[in-house]
């Protein structure tokens, strides 16, 4: 039986469980405030669900969410990652997460940064690009035809090919972006940050209807992506 570990479960974090759940994948959910704080969504996801600390949840997980604001990533275990794959949703906001020189001179990328932290572990970017409401409302089985498309981006090969079983099962086509250097093309402020997945296709994407992107549509709209 999978099982999906989330260190991290607010809206991204809560939502892809959800998406995990109706799967058939087990998970086991994590945050920065314990266990017992989670007894609700636990709850409400029934009995694939269990909450933990975020060690066991890394330790239980054949795939671990890292979904957490960017600043706190040096929180997340090591030891317990090692030669996993890791999905990284993080996305970095200054005003928020504080001022990272790397990422300001363009040194590095969000990813980049987190794998550094986790040397022993498989990073993949995914998840970041799109607001949480549209990725509940999205997943649509294989074949599909308006099955929307999430891109992805990692340096290991294998890791990236977990990472697309996970996002097909939880209902998504996926853009290979190529190398985690690669996953500035959908971080904010690019063409492909919310507004693929929305009617209007804009930046007002939080207060839009969701809407289907397909693979060509989100493969455009990474191409167009300018630093």
């Amino acid at each position: 039986m999978a099982t999906l570990g989330l260190i991290g479960s607010g809206n991204i974090g809560g939502t892809i469980a959800r998406l995990a759940v109706d799967a058939g994948i087990d998970v086991v959910l994590s945050n920065s405030r314990g266990p017992e704080t989670l007894s609700g969504l636990v709850a409400e996801l029934g009995p694939r669900a269990r909450a933990a600390t975020p060690e066991e949840a890394a330790a239980a997980g054949d795939w671990v969410v890292v979904t957490i604001p960017y600043h706190a990533r040096t929180s997340v275990p090591r030891e317990p990652l090692v030669g996993k794959t890791v999905i990284d949703t993080g996305n970095y906001y200054p005003d928020r997460d504080g001022t990272v020189p790397e990422l300001e001179s363009g040194e590095a990328v969000e990813s980049e940064l987190l794998q550094r932290h986790l040397p022993g572990a498989h990073v993949v970017k995914a998840f970041n690009n799109i607001f949480y409401k549209d990725l509940a409302a999205l997943p649509r089985p294989v074949g599909a035809p308006d099955r929307t498309a999430l891109p992805i981006a990692g340096d290991d090969e294998d890791a990236k090919k977990q990472a697309a079983d996970l996002l097909s099962r939880l209902g998504y086509d996926v853009v290979d972006v190529g190398p985690l250097a690669e996953s500035w093309r959908f971080q904010p402020g690019t063409p492909v940050y919310g507004r693929p997945y929305t009617e209007t296709k804009d930046d007002q994407f939080a207060t839009q209807p969701p809407a289907s992107a397909s693979i060509a549509e989100v493969s455009a709209a990474l191409v167009a992506a300018k630093r």
